[in-house]
């Protein structure tokens, strides 16, 4: 085989390699959900095998969400929403259950309660239940906070 097909025949088979891992990234990845708000919006977060649905969510900032915590498991759940320093005082912290706070929601087995947050700044939120082990099990996830002056018209 001459060095110029021999050359061709690799940049044929790196691109096709590459495509390939295109194709298959992009299988894995939704395009990302449209932001909420900024008018005040509900979002039904559901709970099944302790794992939050949905898990990610955009907001514009300014915007108040009322979130729906709806626990299909036989076990207790929290939604706790807010800064690191919130995280970590329920990481760390003794309530099992607490009363509803703005962003803070015990919910029992098969049970369903209301919080609201607003998010006033961007940046990323996280989301997380902090009883024992759920949130090593994954019972976490992140709410991206835009800039309105960021979003398209």
């Amino acid at each position: 085989m001459s060095t110029v097909v021999r050359i061709a025949a690799t940049v044929l088979i790196a691109g096709a390699v590459t495509a390939g891992g295109y194709a298959l990234a992009g299988t894995g990845d939704s395009p990302p959900a449209e932001a909420l708000g900024p008018q005040p919006v509900t979002v039904v977060v559901d709970v099944e095998h302790s794992r939050f649905s949905p898990s990610e969510l955009r907001v514009v900032a300014g915007t108040e969400v009322r979130f729906v915590l709806a626990n299909g498991d036989p076990i207790n759940h929290e939604l706790i929403i807010g800064p690191p320093d919130v995280h970590d005082r329920h990481r760390h912290g003794t309530e099992a259950e607490h009363e509803p706070r703005p962003g803070e929601l015990s919910v029992g087995p098969d049970g369903q309660g209301v919080t609201s947050y607003v998010f006033d700044e961007p940046g990323t939120i996280e989301m997380a239940c902090h009883l024992p082990g759920h949130y090593d099990f994954g019972m976490h996830g992140e709410i991206e906070v835009l800039d309105p002056s960021q979003l398209e018209p």
